[in-house]
């Protein structure tokens, strides 16, 4: 009987992994496709442009500082694979006013065509005690971490949807699927990320439009090292239990899920475990996808409250360190 069964669940598995193809997106071909990228001066958002037009994608940059957008726009098209390709760059605060990020892409798409794929890249990080950040930087980091994600999104989306084709990725990050110590303004800009994915993809999916989320992990970047000098000890300590990953690493692999339409990016086992307990009532671009997930999660929630309670024991530890005995005179 045991043997039946076993049988019976390894030949449905097979089934699945056969049928998964026939029900999943059609991959993006980036050759001759125009990509956008915001946030494309430097680190992650500069490695995925790098990655795409290595593969023969045309680019747009988008970002703020001119200068380094054209550093950024040198370094890429050495990449190139063809004397046709073009690296387009445009200087605009995204989070600022939509009216004028929507006359940046309507500029873009004049001179290179349509937007075949939009990743939102441009990002800030402010890392502290929740009292005492300033109040500002809240609003702050919701502006740029998701209006300035909104913004260009909402200017594609449109000729996306008539087109019946596009990609939209955003970058979010392991800190917008769990919440941690330090990031009580970060947090919750990157989560925001993940419920707008979820719902405009039900608007677009009908459409042959597809979203991706990706969660990177701690990532060598310029960002990355700005962000550190504002971290808590704590924060720090959590942060240092994992591997700092490389940006050249993260691109290649949001680029490729993004390709194949895949709703979820993440990178490394780490990464991998948190996708799945996180999943809650995310889309899944294939049956396979769905079934890992509902296999894996009871075993990576398991491993999760390991994960929590070492958390907790480095910010009890950093407690005790900053704790100070008090020394009293005691009359005798």
């Amino acid at each position: 009987m045991l043997l039946l069964v076993a049988a019976f669940t390894v030949a449905f598995v097979l089934l699945l992994y056969m049928v998964s193809p026939l029900i999943s997106p059609k991959p993006l071909k980036l050759a001759g496709a125009h990509v956008v990228v915001t946030g494309g001066s430097s680190g992650i958002g500069k490695c995925i442009a790098m990655e795409c037009y290595k593969q023969g994608a045309f680019i747009t940059l988008v970002a703020r500082d001119e200068n380094k957008l054209l550093q950024a726009k040198k370094e890429i098209e050495k990449c190139a694979i063809n004397d046709k390709q073009v690296v387009l760059c445009i200087s605009v605060d995204v989070s600022k006013e939509y009216r004028q990020v929507q006359n940046v892409m309507k500029q873009a798409q004049e001179k290179l065509g349509p937007v075949d794929m939009l990743v939102n890249c441009a990002g800030l990080a402010i890392a502290g005690n929740f009292e005492n950040i300033a109040i500002d930087n809240f609003a702050r980091l919701m502006e740029v971490n998701y209006l300035g994600s909104v913004y260009p999104s909402r200017a594609v989306i449109g000729t996306m949807k008539e087109r019946r084709m596009g990609r939209i990725v955003f970058v979010s990050s392991q800190a917008g699927q769990l919440g941690l110590f330090g990031y009580t303004a970060y947090s919750p800009t990157k989560f925001a990320l993940r419920g707008l994915a979820e719902a405009l993809q039900m608007e677009v999916k009908p459409y042959n439009v597809y979203i991706t989320v990706a969660y990177p992990p701690d990532t060598d970047t310029p960002g990355f090292a700005e962000e550190n000098k504002s971290k808590p000890l704590e924060t720090r300590l959590i942060s240092e239990s994992s591997s700092l990953c490389q940006a050249e690493q993260v691109a290649r692999i949001i680029v490729k899920d993004a390709i194949q339409g895949n709703f979820n990016s993440s990178v490394g086992p780490d990464g991998y475990m948190l996708s799945s307990l996180t999943c809650g009532m995310s889309p899944v671009t294939s049956i396979t996808e769905g079934l890992q997930q509902v296999v894996t999660m009871g075993l990576f929630r398991t491993i999760a409250l390991f994960y929590l309670g070492s958390f907790d024991s480095i910010v009890r530890r950093c407690m005790i360190k900053k704790e100070k005995p008090e020394h009293t005179d005691k009359a005798e």
